[in-house]
């Protein structure tokens, strides 16, 4: 809800607003020909996140449901220590669900944790990104780098191998192929080595084709998957495992 699903769809729909314009000029209506304003977007977003956060917390409180915004650690299996800075208590329960999310992964490459910034990060960033690189082929990477250009923005998208892995690739290639035509820059077989940052640009360096080639953006955007933070929580005192990347090993029924 904060950094996902629904600051997507609300951005997503202030994209199709805004490329709807033309269509409107032609059916007669009126039109301003000013250009989108990122931060009035950004602020009416983040708005309505906190209203629904602050709406599911009345919900949870209203049914009963005892809330604890806290820091959680796994003791055991049925123990759990809380602590918001302040205090810690412990509480138990019979069955524990763990849904902790996950944040997205930066790449080991000199630069990108100073320079860059991640698919969460696009939703609160309160300047305009202007000319962007997203670094990634997976649904999030194309969803964002969709919304950006939908706004008005020059978005290039970074490919390391096919858009898309795991999903239809028939389907894959034709959102490709759209994007490209109506005005996303796709470079392709391409993985990026270092940012460096030069006055207000961010200069990134990337091998492609045994080449090593050098362009410069406003903003470098990394979506290439996610961790699970697990680690935080002390999953394996309750005798969880857990695979490289904080994800929970399961069995055929989950």
């Amino acid at each position: 809800m904060n950094v996902g699903c629904i600051p997507k769809k609300l951005m997503h729909q202030a994209s199709l607003l805004n490329e709807s314009k033309e269509d409107m000029k032609s059916a007669g209506c009126s039109v301003s020909e000013e250009p989108h304003n990122w931060n009035t977007m950004v602020t009416n977003v983040t708005k309505h996140i906190k209203t629904l956060n602050w709406g599911y917390k009345t919900e949870l409180i209203k049914a009963g449901v005892k809330y604890f915004n806290f820091y959680a650690k796994l003791q055991d299996a049925h123990t759990i220590l809380l602590d918001d800075g302040k205090k810690k208590q412990t509480v138990t329960a019979d069955k524990i669900v763990i849904a902790c999310g996950g944040r997205p992964t930066l790449p080991e490459i000199p630069g990108a944790k100073e320079y860059g910034i991640s698919s969460d990060d696009i939703f609160w960033k309160t300047t305009a990104p202007g000319k962007t690189l997203v670094v990634g082929a997976s649904y999030v990477a194309l969803e964002c780098a969709g919304f950006l250009h939908g706004v008005g923005f020059d978005v290039t998208v970074m490919v390391r191998s096919i858009l898309l892995r795991g999903f239809d690739q028939d389907m894959a290639n034709l959102i490709g192929k759209h994007m490209e035509e109506n005005g996303t820059t796709f470079i392709r077989g391409a993985i990026p080595e270092k940012l460096e940052k030069h006055g207000d640009k961010i200069s990134v360096t990337y091998e492609q084709n045994g080449n090593h080639v050098t362009d410069e953006f406003d903003t470098v955007l990394f979506a290439i998957g996610r961790t699970a933070c697990t680690a935080g929580i002390e999953v394996q005192n309750a005798g969880v495992k857990v695979e490289s990347n904080g994800k929970i090993r399961v069995n055929d029924q989950e």
